[in-house]
């Protein structure tokens, strides 16, 4: 596939999609199921043993890393750990009305998880910090200078946050977070076994040749990975009366438009753009228009893959295309390009 070739692809926002029936039944209900992050598990492990032996709530955790990684399932593990209740909400929509219905109906110990806690407003943030602190909320009684605060007692809970972007998080209120965990992209032979186990749940009859080929292809991602499985899975029901070798498997992948390192029609796109319309230097800003995208998305949804991949360089004045990126997407490497990356 080379750089003007971009078939009709699976778009990466539905590879990222985690919140559905498919992707629901396959997600690890402990530490033990929960494949990889060792680091990350051994952590938890021992904050939440410790906290059960002191009959402590758990501190509050922040889960920290690229989407896809897992920290919804992980959130879910610690309440299913500690054999408390889960609540979740998406920071976005949060407001203080919200936050306080959620917060006194909780039961000591409770989980409350919030997706996208970066993007929670300030003033919510706020609300929060006497909650995380003193398990208090601050409701204010009445309008103008006439208002009270009446402080209201919680039952003591954990907050664990999820967050791509850890640095938008106000410093005080990232302070109030006792355990950051953060996720790294999986090595090839952790996906795989992930597909190999997911596949047994499936009763997917799966090579293992075939099992390596799309979790090379999974961009080090677990939610990738079990979207190609249930892709690939339907092509092979169709094409092959279900039966998935490593034939069938890149047969399926090259008709999804997925490349050998998991690049698809948008990320030739987005490099086609970058590196023809803009010299292999550009802004965010001007990529999300030449690419009629969302600059959240392209910033957090794609690009840390690339830079991961070592295809992308951000610097102050832009993203810049690295030699690795010209090599690999077909173009000849300018003198400009070389001077970007020497930078």
């Amino acid at each position: 596939m080379d750089n003007h070739d971009k078939p009709d692809s699976l778009r990466i926002q539905d590879l990222a999609t985690e919140d559905d029936d498919f992707g629901y039944s396959l997600r690890p209900k402990t530490l033990k199921e929960f494949i990889g992050q060792d680091k990350a598990k051994r952590q938890l492990y021992i904050h939440i043993e410790a906290a059960k032996e002191r009959g402590d709530a758990l501190e509050h955790v922040l889960l920290v890393s690229p989407p896809g990684l897992g920290k919804t399932t992980l959130a879910r593990i610690i309440a299913n750990e500690i054999q408390s209740n889960f609540k979740q909400a998406i920071g976005p929509v949060m407001e203080k009305l919200d936050l306080a219905s959620t917060l006194t109906n909780l039961d000591q110990g409770d989980i409350l998880f919030i997706d996208e806690i970066h993007r929670v407003k300030g003033y919510v943030q706020e609300s929060l910090y006497p909650a995380m602190e003193d398990y208090q909320l601050d409701l204010t009684i009445g309008q103008g200078p006439g208002s009270d605060i009446m402080q209201v007692p919680l039952d003591p809970f954990t907050l664990v946050g999820a967050t791509t972007r850890e640095g938008l998080l106000a410093g005080p209120f990232r302070d109030r977070f006792g355990i950051r965990i953060h996720l790294d992209y999986y090595e090839a032979e952790d996906i795989q076994q992930a597909i190999r186990i997911n596949s047994a749940k499936l009763k997917i009859n799966i090579d293992e040749d075939a099992e390596y080929a799309l979790a090379r292809r999974s961009r080090g991602t677990m939610r990738i990975a079990n979207k190609l499985l249930a892709n690939v899975r339907d092509y092979a029901q169709v094409e092959s009366d279900g039966i998935l070798t490593l034939a069938v498997a890149e047969e399926a992948l090259e008709f999804f438009g997925i490349d050998e390192r998991g690049l698809n029609a948008q990320d030739y796109a987005y490099f086609q753009t970058l590196i023809e319309n803009f010299s292999g230097r550009a802004g965010l800003k001007a990529l999300a228009v030449a690419l009629s995208e969302d600059e959240r998305t392209i910033s957090e949804v794609y690009e840390p893959y690339y830079i991961k991949e070592g295809f992308l360089t951000p610097t102050p004045g832009g993203r810049v295309a690295t030699d690795a990126a010209y090599a690999y997407f077909n173009y000849p490497v300018s003198s400009q390009a070389s001077l970007f990356n020497a930078l």
